[in-house]
């Protein structure tokens, strides 16, 4: 199974800039979009599906904002959209299909972390969420096996970013955000797929680079889009890449192969 995570930053202005043809080229079996900046109406019908895949949704309510998706090729016999939390379910964080057969419960989940760079509200917000999804995880970890795709929007070593100690007071890079991390890979046993095959991978791992200063054209970027998953499907990932040749976002696709089926 070939998986991806892509924060697309808009739907269509991805769209315009090539995402289905290679999305076509790329023999993608699922993947999981984040920040889709769009309604029902916008996506229906021209991104309900793409090369094959039909896409599940949860946006927000608020017009251009936030809203993540699945794409998939075998169609789940479960959709689940948010986390039980009405703050977050409003901003269109979560969604999740369900793939169960005889011995197997798995989930494919793609996530969108809120940002707390535009200020003080935000970063409580963003603390509020990684409250409320610690725990979401664990129950869902003692239930089944998952795979988390998704824009984390943290940083979590010093590897994982170019300037980081420029950052260490800036949201992504938090101390408390980091620390929420290890404690995630750590107590809560969940695997960072990505750093599992590659523990020592560093520039070359970097998936988002800011808008400003030349930040992609001197590769200034940082690592927050991930994989996380279960140890049991975390350890049938075989490689992973990251796509730079063409360029849809702010965001660089994250794509990992696993020996699964769904």
């Amino acid at each position: 199974m070939r998986l991806v995570s892509f924060n697309l930053n808009g739907i269509r202005s991805a769209a315009t800039k090539g995402l289905q043809s290679w999305v076509e080229s790329a023999a993608i079996d699922c993947m999981g979009v984040q920040e889709i900046k769009a309604q029902a109406a916008d996506v229906e019908p021209r991104f309900s599906e793409i090369a094959g895949l039909r896409g599940h949704f949860h946006y927000a309510e608020k017009k251009g904002y936030s809203g993540v998706g699945l794409y998939t090729r075998q169609l789940p016999q479960q959709l689940i959209t948010g986390i039980g939390s009405a703050e977050f379910d409003a901003e269109g964080r979560w969604v999740e299909a369900r793939y169960d057969r005889p011995g197997r419960k798995l989930s494919i989940i793609s996530c969108y972390f809120p940002s707390g760079s535009s200020g003080e509200d935000r970063q409580q917000a963003k603390f509020r969420f990684l409250d409320l999804i610690y725990p979401h995880l664990l129950a869902l970890k003692a239930e089944r096996e998952f795979i988390l795709v998704g824009d984390v929007n943290i940083a979590h070593r010093e590897i994982d970013l170019k300037n980081w100690k420029g950052n260490l007071k800036n949201s992504g890079f938090l101390p408390e955000e980091r620390a929420w991390m290890t404690k995630l890979l750590s107590e809560a046993g969940l695997i960072d797929v990505y750093r599992s095959l590659y523990p020592e991978a560093g520039d070359e791992a970097y998936t988002w680079w800011s808008n400003r200063g030349q930040a992609r054209a001197k590769n200034v970027g940082w690592r927050i889009d991930y994989h996380l998953a279960t140890p049991g499907v975390a350890a049938l990932a075989r490689s992973a890449s990251i796509y730079k040749d063409q360029w849809f976002s702010d965001h660089a696709p994250l794509t990992v192969d696993y020996e699964l089926d769904l």
